[in-house]
């Protein structure tokens, strides 16, 4: 834990000066990569693919960065309006250099979900894996697509 030194203060109050350094310890404290003893990866940090979702007209899309996985280790499942997708990224063999001296990259299993927006149907669903990025399309019911009306202006 850093010491911070006392601040006196000045004649009167400036709420945002107040406002600017609460903000700068939330953004820090946002920034931090919690450890947890005893998990596998980075010094035992928990850690999940990286994921967007993309709203278009007749589907949706998923797309989640899993590098250096194969397609056989990664599962994915849709169960009402969840979508989950879970793995298990191995290590790909130990490390006995004497210059060795730290880790970033991630191992061990994870799992995300995402909850998936009304009149998805979900017997359509369909997957690829390329280049280390997993691509879900999530097709929209008839019924949930958009529909443009046009009115005649008299």
């Amino acid at each position: 834990m850093n010491l911070v030194p006392w601040r006196g203060r000045e004649s009167g109050v400036d709420l945002f000066d107040d406002l600017e350094g609460f903000q700068k310890e939330m953004n820090r404290l946002c920034n931090v990569t919690l450890h947890h003893p005893g998990k596998k990866g980075n010094g035992g940090a928990l850690w999940a693919p990286a994921g967007d979702i993309i709203d278009e007209k007749d589907h949706i899309r998923v797309r989640a960065d899993l590098p250096g996985m194969k397609k056989e280790e990664i599962e994915v499942s849709v169960d009402n309006d969840t979508l989950t997708i879970r793995g298990e990224k191995r290590e790909e063999k130990e490390i006995k250099e004497k210059d060795y001296v730290r880790s970033e990259r991630y191992y061990g299993a994870f799992h995300r979900s995402f909850t998936l927006p009304a009149g998805v149907d979900p017997q359509k669903v369909n997957a690829g894996y390329k280049d280390g990025v997993l691509e879900i399309t999530l097709p929209k019911r008839e019924d949930a697509k958009p529909k443009q009306i046009k009115v005649d202006i008299k």
